[in-house]
Parts: C-alpha cells; sequence; structure tokens
C-alpha cells in the first residue's frame, strides 16, 4: 500500500467514528509510525509502505477510532514549541495553559535569577517552559505520583533542563521549604459529577486524579491556598490556572490566605484560565 492509499483508507475510517479532524490526525499518526514530517506524508504519496508499518500505522488508526488522543498515542505533546513525551500518569499539556507561562515571565525580567515552584508539575511543561525562557533561573516541580516525576526528569533531560530543573514526589507544598518567587500550578478543577460527561479523550485517558477538584471544583485550591501564602516570596508571584466558571470563587480562596490579586488572563476561547497573586505585605 502507498503512503495515499493508507492515508486515504485511514481517513474514511477516522470519519466514520466521529473524528472530526479525521485527514489530519490520519497524517499526523502516518508521520509517527513512519518517521516523517506531517508535510512529507503529502508531499510523497505513491511511496510504498514497509508491511510492517502498514502494520503499525493500523493500530494507530484503531486506537484514535477508539477517541484516544493522537497526542497520547505517539506519546508527545507540543507546549510552548517545545517537545514534551507524555503518558497515562500525566495529563496531556493542553495550549490554554501556555496562558500561564505568558503571564509568568510577564511579571519579572529576565534577571537575577528566580527560584521557580511548580505544583502538581505532570510533564513538567509550565516549569520547563518558563525554564526555557530564562537561563538563569532555577526551579522544583513537585508530583503527588511518582511515575509523573520520573516524566517530568526525563523531559528536563531531554530539553537539556536538568541542571535547572529538579522534579520529586510531594502532595501540594507540604515538607517544602521557601521562599520561590515565581509558583505555578494547574491543578485538577472539574467538579466530580462533570467528568463522565466530558469529551472521551479526556474522560477515558487523562489521569482522573489530574481531573477530579472534588465536588465543587475547588478542593486542590483549598490545599494550595496556604501552601502559596507560605512560600511565596515577599514580592513574588503566583500564577494559577483557574477552571472555567470558577475565577471568583478561587481568587478569594486565595486571598483569604493574605494573598492579593494582581491580574486574571483569558484563554485562546477567552475563558478567564489565569490568576497572578502576589503577597499583601509584598
Amino acid at each position: 500500500m502507498t503512503i495515499g492509499e493508507a492515508l486515504a483508507l485511514a481517513t474514511r475510517r477516522l470519519a466514520a467514528a466521529g473524528i472530526e479532524a479525521a485527514r489530519l490526525d490520519a497524517r499526523l499518526l502516518l508521520a509517527s509510525v513512519a518517521g516523517m514530517s506531517a508535510s512529507a506524508v503529502l508531499l510523497e504519496p505513491e511511496r510504498a509502505l514497509a508491511p510492517e508499518t502498514e502494520a503499525a500505522f493500523n493500530g494507530f488508526v484503531d486506537r484514535r477510532c477508539r477517541c484516544e488522543p493522537v497526542s497520547r498515542i505517539v506519546g508527545r505533546r507540543e507546549f510552548w514549541s517545545l517537545d514534551f513525551a507524555i503518558t497515562l500518569a500525566t495529563l496531556d499539556p493542553r495550549p490554554d495553559s501556555e496562558a500561564l507561562v505568558e503571564a509568568a515571565l510577564a511579571q519579572f525580567a529576565p534577571e537575577p535569577p528566580r527560584r521557580v515552584l511548580d505544583l502538581g508539575s505532570g510533564t513538567g511543561c509550565l516549569l520547563l517552559a518558563v525554564l526555557s525562557e530564562r537561563p538563569s533561573w532555577t526551579g522544583i516541580g513537585i508530583d503527588i505520583a511518582e511515575d509523573a516525576v520520573a516524566v517530568g526528569r526525563a523531559n528536563a533531560r531531554t530539553l537539556d533542563l536538568a541542571g535547572r530543573a529538579h522534579f520529586q514526589n510531594g502532595d501540594w507544598g507540604q515538607g517544602l521549604s521557601g521562599p520561590f518567587d515565581l509558583i505555578l500550578s494547574n491543578p485538577p478543577y472539574i467538579p466530580s459529577r462533570e467528568i463522565p460527561g466530558l469529551a472521551p479523550e479526556v474522560s477515558a485517558y487523562d489521569p482522573r486524579r489530574a481531573l477530579d477538584g472534588g465536588e465543587d471544583g475547588l478542593d486542590a485550591y483549598r490545599a494550595l491556598a496556604p501552601a502559596i501564602a507560605r512560600l511565596l516570596a515577599p514580592k513574588g508571584f503566583a500564577v494559577i490556572e483557574l477552571g472555567k466558571g470558577l475565577a471568583e470563587e478561587i481568587a478569594r480562596l486565595m486571598c483569604a490566605t493574605g494573598l492579593t490579586e494582581i491580574d486574571r488572563r483569558r484563554d485562546l476561547a477567552g475563558v478567564e484560565r489565569c490568576l497572578v497573586l502576589g503577597k499583601s505585605d509584598g
């Protein structure tokens, strides 16, 4: 089978399974399994696929037909123009979370060196994206899942940031000593009852612990608020991801611990996605 034939067949199968971006997804999957760029797939339609490549591609398409995300099938996700490995232990980084990186970088000039803390680090995408832009900064990523910590460490090595990024197992800020100039966090914030109604790409493949924010979506923020207030430097900033519709409640929880709201930022869809906090006495 040629590349063009395989791509056409896979596109039809994915479309029949209800996958909206069927042709794009087929192209990305074929590029991954064939070791080609996505553009090369389109430029070489007459190239014959080796039998083992065709078989592997069919397996990828089978998985996508079951709503497994392309990023999880290929084990990679681009975030902040960086390439991150993802596994079943980690949340799949979303483009909306890049709003946190933008907000964090906007609070500080590149110098002097800063100390950064990422609570609930997962793949390490927030911490490593910030460190990639600030060569003198260092940081710590904390995650409750040891297998997620391993993914963060591996991504730091791949991005040549292992010398400035340390990942360790922990429960939010417990046992940590500050102060930190910048604290980042994308905590779970989906109310438990809403998880079954999410797209299957999310509900069936993202780890439940990275989604479930409890009955009202605020459980993680209740734990984070006192930890951030304790660990944040007097002139530091915390940049926290917001669940949709939860901005006011989250701001109230944070400010009740002695933090003060500095800014809010919206994501690409116009949703209030990012809360920037400082110390009231800073």
